[in-house]
């Protein structure tokens, strides 16, 4: 019997030859062959940011569960869940390590003809597997992670491979273009937010110029964004809080809390990058196990001492204070937050800053509208305004924090402010350190990538196709 690759590749001959070449010129039959595996691999993209939400989502309720049946099985759970997403990253698949999105940065900048063969090493269905078992285990253990940057990998990876099992001749778009393509998916997918997919593309991913990409760009954000919708429906990842978009001198406090934000994302990059450089002293596999099972205990004191809001994802953080804030949100639960997710990336398993950046620029909006006596019809403004300036911070693409918060709630009342964060955010972020977080770390990759002996880039065969 044949196997998957082969059995695919006819099925595009098939395609091809009995339905295409009867019904469309050749120009068309051309650029309908080249965008149908990228349709295919962005409703393959929504589909598996689904499952991946899901599953993200059981984890994260069976991590409640245990805390409130026990506070203590964190001092069992924490660290031994720490370790398994550690083990699992450090035998079967290390660039399944972190956020994912540095991966793909790196794996676009070797995606030429002499380098090509090497993404594989960051970007194969083995690391995406990796990907999700290692998150999903660190996650269910009480870490301070999210899953979108994680998607964003996981969906390089599906283009990735959907695009190497076209057959020889088949008109296709180039490797670099799948896989800027395949980040845009993920990330609208994840976030049910096209725009934000198309906006990063142009910010983060990729320094080539538009005309190159955007319709392969637009089409999976809109394949993916819909097959998502079709399976959970027409849904806001934050729904629709109630914002009073303020203009004229109320501007100034939208810029000073912009300020703050932006400073302290950058501060928190910048705390991840010390801390990867100071867990390199330990080189044996031994004394890596102790540092990472040393993360998850102190994590899981911080869980014992705080309860459910020390762990998770957060985003119950950010609904509470959009939705039903009464202004007593304990003051020390963004340091705490703020600590959970530097351990819980240093302990080198997988899993994302996007979604825990969002909650962490949340809570520090709202001490500082405490600390500055706003009232709470007012708060919803300067906490989105925190979300953006924080996020920006970390990853210095503004426009794209600006237009996540803004698709995720629909206040579009508020854009301006948005964006005046964004901007301000990443102005005051760049003085602390003129790159992001995640050209640190994919200077980082594409060492250790290009240090891995080289692989064969086999693809199926000719000769093996129909006529």
């Amino acid at each position: 019997m044949p196997d998957s690759p082969t059995r695919y590749a006819r099925a595009l001959a098939w395609f091809d030859r009995y339905l295409l070449r009867r019904l469309y010129t050749d120009r068309v039959r051309r650029l309908i062959l080249q965008s149908f595996p990228f349709w295919f691999a962005s409703i393959v993209t929504g589909i598996v940011a689904v499952g991946y939400e899901k599953l993200f989502m059981w984890a994260e309720h069976g991590s409640f569960q245990w805390l409130s049946a026990n506070p203590l099985l964190a001092f069992v759970f924490t660290p031994l869940a720490f370790l398994a997403s550690w083990a699992a990253v450090y035998w079967w698949a290390p660039a399944a390590r972190g956020s994912g999105i540095p991966q793909v940065m790196a794996a676009i900048e070797l995606s030429n003809p002499g380098q090509h063969h090497r993404t594989g090493y960051l970007l194969s269905l083995r690391v995406a597997f990796v990907k999700v078992l290692s998150s999903v285990a660190l996650l269910i253990g009480g870490g301070v992670i999210g899953r979108e940057g994680p998607t964003i990998q996981i969906s390089a990876a599906i283009f990735r491979a959907i695009n190497r099992l076209q057959p020889a001749g088949w008109p296709q778009l180039s490797r670099q273009i799948a896989l800027v393509t395949g980040g845009a998916a993920g990330l609208a997918a994840a976030f049910n937010t096209p725009l934000g997919g198309i906006v990063f593309v142009v910010e983060e991913l990729t320094q080539m110029h538009m005309a190159r990409f955007r319709m392969a760009v637009f089409s999976a954000v809109i394949v993916a964004g819909l097959t998502a919708q079709a399976i959970l429906g027409p849904y806001l990842y934050l729904g629709f809080p109630k914002v009073n978009a303020h203009a004229g001198w109320f501007l100034a406090t939208v810029a000073l809390v912009a300020i703050i934000c932006g400073l302290a994302g950058a501060v928190f990059a910048k705390a991840l990058l010390w801390l990867g450089n100071y867990r390199k002293r330990f080189g044996t596999v031994p004394q890596q196990a102790a540092w990472v099972l040393g993360c998850g205990l102190v994590l899981a004191g911080l869980i014992y001492m705080v309860g459910p809001e020390a762990m998770g994802t957060g985003k119950p953080i950010i609904n509470r204070l959009l939705f039903q804030n009464d202004g007593q949100t304990p003051w020390y639960l963004f340091p705490v937050r703020f600590a959970g997710m530097a351990l819980s990336y240093s302990g080198g398993g997988a899993g994302g800053v996007f979604a825990t950046s969002l909650s962490a620029g949340a809570l520090l909006g709202d001490g500082l509208c405490r600390l500055g006596q706003v009232p709470l019809e007012d708060r919803n403004l300067l906490i989105l305004v925190s979300m953006v300036g924080f996020l920006t911070g970390v990853v210095r693409s503004p426009f794209t924090a600006a237009i996540l918060v803004l698709e995720m709630t629909d206040r579009h009342s508020a854009i301006f402010q948005l964006l005046l964060s964004g901007m301000m955010a990443q102005a005051v972020a760049s003085l602390l350190d003129p790159h992001s977080f995640y050209e640190h770390l994919k200077t980082g990759f594409l060492r250790e990538t290009l240090a891995q002996p080289k692989p064969s880039d086999t693809r199926p065969s000719a000769a093996a196709l129909p006529e």
